[in-house]
């Protein structure tokens, strides 16, 4: 089966206008984001606040300050796990895959926890690089575990695994904040959210993923053969377990730094490829940026939810995302026991 070198003019055109209508609706939602809030601003301020900074303006220091950056950490992260998402789902073709569901997330976070705990005072470099380390952990303890039984790894096995080593890492973040006293501390990283997001930080994860997001966009035509299937893939060329473990290092970065950034957020990951290849197709070279500028458009939208549900107390933005990934879970979840 040889890889289509180029698409209809109809299929490509659906995917200039999709491409298109998401930047847009993005850039909507970013600018709605930084408006609304305990206190209302307009476009044009929001507008003025970004392009034309005034530090003596009380509205522009509330933009710059405290919402700016909220958002810019809510779409930095929301790319980072969505993309991470499509890229695991292609190269172990699980459409269940997630890096929250399958346990991934949890491993930073209990890393995250060990550092809190055990190496307080550390930098933002040396929390990202352990929250790497807990998800790289995580991710092989997974596999090995998905692959130990009978008949190999598969689609359910790799989920259950996952489920799993989720459950017991947080269950040891827990023994870990309870013993230490860091409740308080790590209820940030266990619910999810953006608030602290400082530019500091965003210097140091904005770089790291977009490199990482286009670093998997070159790896988008083996992946797309991968999601044929293994034997399909070998026959076309494809080196399977390079193209599987270059993948899955790429899901630990953006999947370390996301975490390390916005908590444990599952379910981004789950639902925004599925809806990315119901519009653009499952050519992942496309499919991999399409559903980064999905996941950046969704998780603004949590944080903009989760501030304006119950002001001025706030939900957590991974509460917000659950309400549309445990259903859609469960519907994909049936609909893999239906093919078995």
């Amino acid at each position: 089966m040889a890889f289509p070198k180029t698409l209809p003019k109809k299929r490509k055109l659906i995917q200039i206008i999709s491409f298109a209508a998401a930047i847009l609706c993005l850039v909507a939602v970013m600018f709605i984001s930084i408006s609304l809030g305990a206190k209302e601003l307009t476009v044009g301020t929001v507008w003025s606040a970004v392009f034309h900074y005034d530090s003596g303006l009380t509205s522009h220091q509330i933009v710059h300050e405290l919402r700016l950056p909220r958002v810019l950490g809510a779409w930095i992260t929301g790319m980072a796990f969505a993309a991470a998402g499509a890229v695991m789902q292609g190269v172990t073709r699980n459409p269940l895959a997630d890096s929250g569901i399958l346990g991934i997330n949890s491993g930073s976070s209990l890393a995250v926890a060990v550092s809190f705990a055990l190496l307080p005072g550390l930098t933002y470099w040396a929390v990202i690089g352990l929250s790497f380390l807990g998800a790289a952990l995580a991710m092989i303890f997974i596999l090995l575990l998905g692959a130990a039984n009978r008949g190999g790894l598969n689609s359910i096995r790799l989920t259950v695994a996952g489920a799993v080593v989720a459950a017991m890492l947080h269950s040891l973040s827990t023994g870990i904040a309870i013993y230490y006293d860091l409740s308080q501390d790590l209820a940030y990283w266990y619910a999810g959210g953006t608030a602290g997001v400082t530019w500091n930080q965003l210097q140091i994860i904005i770089p790291i993923v977009l490199i990482t997001i286009v670093w998997m966009l070159l790896m988008g035509r083996p992946i797309t053969f991968m999601s044929l299937g293994e034997e399909s893939a070998s026959n076309l060329g494809v080196r399977v377990q390079r193209v599987r473990i270059v993948g899955l290092i790429g899901v630990v970065i953006l999947a370390g730094t996301s975490v390390a950034v916005a908590g444990a957020i599952s379910f981004v990951g789950l639902v925004v490829p599925h809806i990315a290849r119901r519009l653009v197709g499952v050519d992942y070279r496309v499919v991999i940026p399409f559903s980064a500028l999905l996941g950046g458009i969704l998780l603004v939208l949590a944080d903009l939810a989760s501030r304006l549900a119950a002001p001025p107390r706030e939900f957590a933005i991974g509460a917000m995302v659950a309400i549309v990934g445990v259903p859609f879970f469960l519907y994909l979840a049936r609909r893999e026991e239906r093919d078995m």
